[in-house]
């Protein structure tokens, strides 16, 4: 068309073709300026890309879709879905098979008794915590990440990582957490798998030094620690199946970055109203003086 219009002009052209030259002449101001509707995807697609970058590459339509809201940007979700697909975008999700961290039981050992009985609400921060530990595998070879998670919120309020799961790694996520937390004497339940690591002498020592009451699941059960089985799984769906690391202080730092530059301060989830955990206690703590906006408790979903 380019070429025939510049030899004997557009109208000839248009004729011989049997084409409308009002036709012709709309679509030369289409393109030159995009209808309103294109326009407005063409904004929305660039705040998608953003707020995916932001998120790691980890955010699907459902949460991208609570942060253009949170950004005043009006739009259904539906259309935020129609524009991902077109920009060839998707969630992190699960591509191998989940396997679940095997558990060593000390047969000398007594357990703790379930003060939880798959019940994970809490109805403030530091009254129940979940702990257990998990498996990151890297060049060097596998090392662990031992993780203690406040049902109230989801905030993983401590860890530690380590060449082995021994008790001075579950011993090291307890005392951060001790350390990062207002612990109440009586008040916090510690509710764990019945691993060696978690009914070892010292840590149960530790436990009663700071009025912790313990808590034991029974063995090999993931619902009996559904909630800590929960961020175990989104940990390596959005971050160790995506990535590789040649050592294990590289593994380390990316879970730093993970657990404290994102997932307490930036990853909204469901089931906290489409907060953090951070935002989340917040907006607790905001709410105190008027009991009836104070935040229920979750009940653990990504």
């Amino acid at each position: 068309m380019g070429e025939l219009r510049s030899r004997f002009g557009v109208e000839p052209v248009l004729r011989v073709l049997g084409i409308a030259s009002s036709t012709y002449h709309g679509w030369v101001r289409r393109q030159a300026e995009p209808p309103r509707r294109r326009r407005d995807d063409e904004t929305i697609t660039a705040e998608i890309v953003d707020i995916r970058t932001a998120s790691g590459g980890t955010y699907g339509s459902p949460r991208v879709h609570q942060v253009l809201r949170r950004r005043a940007v009006r739009v259904s979700r539906k259309r935020v879905e129609r524009l991902m697909r077109q920009a060839g975008l998707q969630g992190a999700f699960l591509r191998k098979k989940w396997r679940t961290s095997s558990t060593r039981q000390d047969p000398r050992a007594t357990p703790a008794p379930d003060r939880v009985n798959r019940d994970f609400t809490a109805p403030a921060p530091n009254r129940l915590w979940v702990a257990d530990a998990t498996r990151i595998p890297t060049g060097e070879g596998t090392f662990r990440l031992a993780a203690v998670r406040d049902a109230f919120s989801n905030r993983i309020v401590g860890w530690k990582t380590g060449d082995r799961c021994d008790t001075d790694l579950v011993l090291g996520a307890l005392e951060y957490a001790i350390w990062s937390r207002d612990v109440r004497d009586g008040q916090l339940v510690h509710h764990s798998d019945r691993g060696s690591t978690y009914t070892s002498i010292r840590f149960g020592e530790r436990l009663a030094d700071n009025g912790i009451l313990p808590s034991m699941g029974s063995v090999g059960d993931s619902y009996d620690n559904a909630l800590m089985e929960n961020f175990f799984s989104t940990l390596k769906i959005e971050l160790v199946y995506r990535k590789s690391w040649r050592t294990r202080d590289e593994a380390a730092n990316a879970i730093f970055g993970y657990i404290d530059g994102f997932y307490n301060t930036e990853r909204i989830q469901k089931d906290l109203g489409w907060l953090s955990p951070d935002e989340y206690e917040a907006a607790r703590n905001a709410a105190q003086t008027k009991p009836s906006i104070i935040p229920t408790s979750p009940t653990g979903a990504r």
